[in-house]
């Protein structure tokens, strides 16, 4: 079937994307506003897309109905340039999904969701104490296109908990973190627990070899 998205309307559009996007990993976005306010919110609108410097992008639509209103991220990013990306486990997953409830203005999403912060290293905002990780961000641009916006912001630290760390390389010992994603909408999700497989890559010199 095709479709052609000149043809069909925004929902449509998002209904196939988040489907075949997929499996997206899940950005849960501690922010404050220029009164300090903590907010948390969800976005699976992301992934990283440079490491020199270490880059991450976030997409962050704008609030349904009339005029161009940003989501609370999205005003607070803008106005304080600084934001943490909190790692979302399976243990994490239900009070994530918490956290993006529709609440009123003034609702603390982690007091409802019974988390607690610690401090980063080198921006204000606070990250999510019980996340395996976190990654410190500054805002380098924000790109407004049609109803939504890209949030660029580079990595400035990054605390892993120790016992998902292997020293050697170092590397992120992600079969033991069991980090969840995104699958389509209406609260689907996929476990990475007991899911890794992989598929060696080889040189073009091996390729030939084994081809002749």
């Amino acid at each position: 079937m095709l479709f052609d998205l000149a043809k069909v309307t925004a929902h449509q559009t998002y209904n196939l994307l988040i489907g075949l996007v997929a499996p997206r990993p899940i950005a849960w976005i501690t922010s404050t506003d220029l009164s300090g306010k903590l907010n948390a919110a969800p976005f699976s609108a992301y992934n990283y897309v440079g490491v020199d410097p270490p880059i991450v992008a976030v997409g962050v639509g704008n609030r349904p109905g009339p005029g161009v209103v940003g989501k609370d991220t999205a005003q607070n990013i803008r106005n304080t340039r600084e934001f943490v990306i909190n790692v979302v486990n399976e243990a994490l997953a239900e009070a994530m999904v918490t956290t993006a409830i529709d609440f009123p203005p003034g609702v603390n999403e982690l007091d409802i969701a019974g988390l607690k912060t610690a401090p980063s290293a080198v921006v204000s905002v606070p990250r999510i104490a019980a996340a395996p990780a976190s990654l410190e961000c500054r805002e380098t641009a924000t790109i407004e296109i049609g109803n939504s916006r890209v949030i660029l912001g580079q990595v400035v630290a990054i605390h892993v908990n120790d016992e998902f760390i292997d020293p050697a390389g170092p590397y992120v010992r992600a079969e033991e973190l069991h980090a969840i994603g995104r699958m389509n909408g209406l609260g689907g999700y996929v476990r990475t627990r007991d899911a890794f497989f992989r598929v060696p890559r080889t040189t073009y010199a091996e390729w030939l070899q084994a081809n002749q």
